[in-house]
């Protein structure tokens, strides 16, 4: 018999009414993560949900979804007394534009055992980071042998029908087009006119990373904008695919956790991020999928540090989004991406 989380509420709620303290208690030790599914959150139930919370007597409930439809759900629910999350999983960017719409409490630093390790230019005051990754250009070496240097390679006629992209990334896609287009980080309108002309090269979109990589591996797919860590996972199972940081220069990306502001389980969300701060759990995920850690006391194995770290020089052609820009862009990026590129 399988009893939906509504049911359990309800149930709870019934308990706390008649008296009933044990019943409400184990309500109480739940807390519900707004993330996405996949290996994302695979790896969140075996790093954290079962290893860091369930000793606590804490129960995990994922409530899985691509960013746009929690975002959408975060912000229905913003003037209700209790919301959906009490933890909720977005990238910076997402992250940043939930913010803006007061939909995120502003954490409490003293609630967070691990709130000191935190890497000291990866602090907000609105989610804790846990993992992040640098964009770069993914290739397969054999099919092509001499590396792209460029978003703008992508457009080279020899790689008709052999571009693709994963569709939840479009924001990403996007100022990949926009950098090849002469555009910039506060000015994606140059994305427009390159990615009708990719559309005209028989570019391909797979409805997630995971399509994307199984594309990559039956070499549908040679060449994709994507995270730098995507391309280690994928490497490490045993997709040919080597990496290089574009000379237009790209962006880091940090995932992150907050609390919204109408979570039902308060503490119980701050156990969570204090969790996903643990150094065990980053590092785990710098194993299986080649995040780096947020914290300063995670120590990597050498040869995967090697793997996923930049040089110097790579490190030189990244820099931050145009968070407030993206923000104010947004509707425009995706009514472009779905009507126009994709339609």
């Amino acid at each position: 018999m399988i009893i939906s989380r509504r049911a359990t509420l309800a149930g709870a709620a019934f308990a706390a009414a008649a008296g009933l303290p044990g019943i409400a208690r184990a309500q109480a030790k739940q807390v519900v993560v707004g993330t996405w599914g996949g290996d994302y959150g695979e790896l969140l139930r075996q790093n954290i949900d079962a290893p860091l919370m369930a000793p606590q007597g804490i129960e995990v409930l994922q409530d899985v979804a691509n960013a746009d439809p929690r975002k959408t759900k975060m912000l229905a629910e913003r003037q209700a007394r209790r919301g959906t999350f009490d933890v909720s999983c977005l990238s910076d960017t997402d992250m940043h534009m939930m913010a803006q719409q007061n939909t995120l409490e502003t954490l409490d630093m003293g609630r967070l055992s691990r709130a000191g390790s935190i890497v000291p230019g990866l602090r907000k005051p609105y989610a804790v980071p846990h993992i992040y990754s640098a964009l770069v250009l993914l290739y397969n070496p054999d099919k092509v042998p001499v590396p792209p240097t460029s978003f703008a390679d992508m457009w080279d006629p020899k790689y008709r029908g052999r571009v693709g992209f994963s569709d939840i990334l479009y924001s990403t896609n996007t100022f990949a087009a926009a950098m090849a287009g002469g555009g910039g980080f506060g000015d994606y309108k140059p994305a427009e006119a390159k990615l009708m002309e990719l559309r005209s090269l028989d570019a391909k979109v797979y409805p997630s990373n995971e399509a994307l990589a199984a594309a990559l591996k039956g070499e549908e797919v040679w060449i994709t904008p994507m995270w730098l860590a995507r391309g280690y996972m994928w490497q490490k199972a045993g997709i040919p695919l080597r990496h290089v940081v574009p000379s237009e220069g790209a962006y880091a990306i940090v995932f992150e956790a907050a609390i919204p502001r109408n979570s039902r389980n308060k503490d119980n969300g701050y156990a969570y991020l204090d969790a996903m701060l643990k150094p065990e759990a980053q590092t785990a995920f710098a194993d299986r999928m080649g995040y780096l850690p947020t914290v300063t006391d995670a120590s990597l194995p050498p040869e995967i540090a090697r793997q996923i770290s930049l040089s110097e020089a790579e490190q030189a052609r990244l820099r931050s989004p145009d968070y407030d820009y993206l923000l104010r862009a947004h509707t425009d990026i995706l009514d472009f991406w779905n009507k126009q590129f994709k339609g």
